[in-house]
């Protein structure tokens, strides 16, 4: 099997966010940190939004990066002028394959199959490669879907994206629509977008992947319509450590591309987001710690330095043990019995229960001090 190629679609799919609008310097920067990670292709964008979106991509394309550029068309003659301007290497046109999505666009099978014949014919010459959307592939009709794509092959297609529109699949109908696709198109690239609606596109993209699905279209911390697409960085991650399958990407860039495309998008990512969240490398519970303490691989899948963090402290609250008292006692060269410990410990519990949270290392220094007084001497 082929290494899983990345499509990140965070300046595409991404800005179409609810309320997401990203300035063309931060556009730049974004795609300079992609480079950096590693991503060998990207859409840039949507080119019939306007002047100011074509203007953007152009930006972009001119730079020279070593990525791939993409715009995303819908199947009209006009969207892939608009997409000519804009200098991408390739274009993308998204077609309606579901009964549900032809009836609400006034179309049906027969137009699609004629104008995917046309329009690639007529985009063909202004790009280097054109890439062909199966829009809203998991709730079409498996049959007409497998005509679509082996007409959009013979018809000179690049590559097909199956796109779970609505994040209906699961990770089992992801791999049997991505076998059932591949048992009748055996050499074309296909590339899975998924939806993040039930919290599966991480999951139904490793399954696509496993299915024959080799290119994989992400963003930056699953930024996306809804509830969002699938993450670039925990696909590749996921795809490293639980399926043993190596990408190209750069993960120890993933923190800091993570880091700046929540603060530009204003979505601020969760602290127990897979991969990039501020807690995720964090550890309170006493039994884990103690062992932690030993190797950091008991309890903890990814080394910080692999996604560009640094190993965190451990947490003192509430579930913390002696291990972690002895632990930062130690570490600020402070004498301490096993009785001390016990009593700093239970004092620890008490105080992070009343304020419900975590406490600092200076609240703890704190403690000891308060145990120490109390002490009339130290058996340290």
């Amino acid at each position: 099997m082929d290494s899983p190629y990345f499509i990140d679609t965070t300046l595409r799919d991404g800005e179409q966010s609810p309320g997401v609008v990203f300035s063309q310097s931060e556009k730049i920067r974004i795609a300079a940190l992609l480079e950096r990670a590693g991503v060998p292709e990207i859409e840039i964008g949507v080119p019939a939004m306007g002047d100011a979106e074509i203007q953007d991509i152009r930006a972009i394309c001119a730079l020279g990066f070593n990525f791939k550029t993409l715009s995303w068309c819908r199947a009209t003659r006009q969207d892939i002028l608009y997409a000519s301007q804009a200098g991408t290497n390739g274009v993308h046109l998204s077609f309606p394959v579901s009964s549900i999505l032809m009836k609400a666009m006034g179309k049906n099978t027969g137009w699609v199959i004629r104008q995917l014949r046309e329009l690639i014919d007529f985009a063909i010459p202004m790009f280097d490669y054109v890439t062909i959307g199966a829009q809203d592939a998991s709730r079409a009709e498996t049959k007409f879907l497998k005509e679509f794509v082996c007409a959009a092959s013979a018809f000179g297609a690049s590559r097909i994206r199956l796109a779970d529109t609505v994040g209906l699949l699961n990770p089992i109908s992801t791999f049997e629509l991505v076998s059932s696709v591949r048992s009748v198109e055996k050499k074309l690239p296909l590339e899975i977008h998924a939806h993040n609606d039930l919290g599966m596109a991480t999951a139904n993209t490793l399954a696509a992947y496993m299915a024959g699905a080799g290119c994989l279209s992400t963003t930056i911390n699953g930024l996306g319509e809804r509830a969002g697409n699938a993450a670039m960085e925990e696909v590749a991650m996921a795809l490293e450590l639980s399926a043993r399958v190596s990408s190209t990407l750069r993960t120890e860039t993933f923190s800091e591309l993570s880091e700046y495309v929540a603060k530009v998008s204003k979505r601020a990512i969760s602290q127990n987001k897979p991969i990039t969240g501020s807690l995720v490398l964090s550890h309170e519970s006493g039994i884990h710690t103690n062992c932690l303490l030993k190797d950091r691989n008991t309890y903890q899948l990814i080394p910080a330095g692999k996604i560009g963090k640094e190993e965190q402290e451990f947490l003192i609250g509430k579930h913390s043990g002696k291990s972690t008292i002895m632990h930062y006692l130690t570490d600020a060269n402070l004498p301490f019995t096993d009785k001390d410990c016990r009593l700093l410990l239970n004092k620890v519990k008490e105080f992070a229960d009343a304020l419900k949270r975590a406490i600092t290392k200076e609240e703890l220094l704190d403690l000891y001090f308060e145990v120490h007084s109390n002490k009339t001497t130290v058996n340290c």
